[in-house]
């Protein structure tokens, strides 16, 4: 699966600026995203997928207000970007350990999806500052990607500690 969002990923990066080809390429990025989380919630309890919506969207609404609220008071989060990657990268790496060698509990699986969540949300404040300061308009199709991204795998990462809390 991850083959078909390289697939999008890379033609929307190269076509972000040719303006009815980009809106098109978005729309199979998010239809190809939202098959696979759409099977994610399907085989959950649709209580608990609710109760991670709802989560996901106080945590990103009050995680970009703020954002846009700091930034008028000259606050910059550029700064976050090198930890972040360096976050992201040692997730993969422990999720690709896990897979592969050293499977973990529930309790484990729960302190990693809430560990992804404290990364990601770190990653809407700084694309959220990269929204407001680094983008310009003609980039407004990559920007969205990276927000839609970062929400998609907050969200996803609440849903995985919400699913081992109920079992």
């Amino acid at each position: 699966m991850l083959s078909h969002y390289c697939a999008v990923l890379c033609p929307l990066y190269v076509y972000q600026q040719k303006h009815p080809l980009n809106l098109i390429i978005l729309g199979l990025f998010t239809l190809c995203l939202s098959l696979t989380v759409g099977v994610s919630c399907a085989n959950t309890d649709g209580r608990i997928v609710l109760e991670a919506l709802i989560l996901t969207s106080a945590v990103v609404a009050s995680l970009t207000g703020y954002t846009f609220w700091a930034s008028k008071k000259g606050k910059d989060f550029s700064y976050l970007g090198p930890i972040l990657f360096t976050s992201l990268f040692t997730l993969f790496l422990a999720g690709f350990i896990q897979m592969f060698f050293f499977p973990l509990g529930s309790t484990s699986v729960a302190i990693y999806g809430g560990i992804s969540a404290v990364i990601f949300s770190g990653y809407i404040v700084y694309d959220t500052n990269n929204l407001i300061k680094r983008f310009t308009y003609d980039e407004h199709i990559w920007a969205s990607v990276t927000l839609y991204l970062d929400i998609l795998n907050l969200f996803l990462a609440i849903l995985r500690v919400m699913r081992q809390g109920d079992n």
